[in-house]
């Protein structure tokens, strides 16, 4: 393997604001953790970066206004961050665009769909050197089942019913596949079940933080 082919895929964030970019920056890092990600103030910095590296841009709308030119040749790689729905759609029109200020949960879930529409549960990413979960392959079917219904929402009682099994089943299958996955909140586990093709994003009721 290259060495070109081990490097971590880079991202760059483009935002004056100090605490979106960390915001932000976790939640990526979160949902994409193979990749490395570089925060810059404005588009002067990164252009002093060799921009044409990365794998893409998360840009505020006001600096991607300012430099068209360069960010419509990298519009595939372009995600705009806007401060409502609407802002500047018609300019921002041939670009993929996430709203930053909605809940962190309702963002969550516009970055998962993004890595999952976007990026294929990771499959288009560019190749990594990274250590697989073996552990996941231990997962039992049922596990999955639990799993898949924990993450869209449902509680305990519900799974219980769907599945037709006591409510301490369900619970001793919860704690086993966090163990076995080495998770420790639903909204890890949403992530993993959504970023390894288990589960929809669109079929989540709730995003679990």
């Amino acid at each position: 393997m290259t060495n070109e082919i081990c490097k971590k895929p880079s991202i760059a964030i483009v935002d004056p604001n100090t605490l979106a970019v960390l915001g932000l920056t976790h939640l990526l890092q979160s949902v994409m953790p193979v990749i490395e990600i570089d925060a810059y103030a404005s588009f002067a910095e990164l252009e002093a970066n060799h921009p044409e590296r990365y794998f893409h841009y998360f840009a505020d709308m006001r600096i991607v206004l300012a430099h068209m030119a360069f960010f419509q040749t990298m519009r595939h790689k372009t995600i705009v961050l806007a401060n409502s729905a609407v802002d500047d759609a018609s300019a921002l029109g041939s670009f993929h665009t996430i709203c930053t200020n909605q809940p962190e949960k309702q963002l969550l879930r516009s970055i998962l769909m993004l890595e999952q529409h976007a990026h294929a549960n990771g499959r288009n990413l560019p190749p990594v050197a990274h250590v697989h979960n073996d552990n996941a392959s231990l997962l039992s079917s049922r596990e999955i089942e639990v799993m898949s219904l924990v993450v869209k929402g449902y509680i305990n009682k519900e799974i219980a019913d769907q599945l037709n099994l006591s409510l301490p089943t369900i619970v001793s299958h919860r704690k086993n596949l966090m163990s076995k996955l080495g998770l420790r909140s639903v909204s890890a586990l949403t992530i993993y079940a959504v970023m390894h093709g288990y589960v929809d994003v669109n079929d989540i009721r709730t995003l679990s933080l």
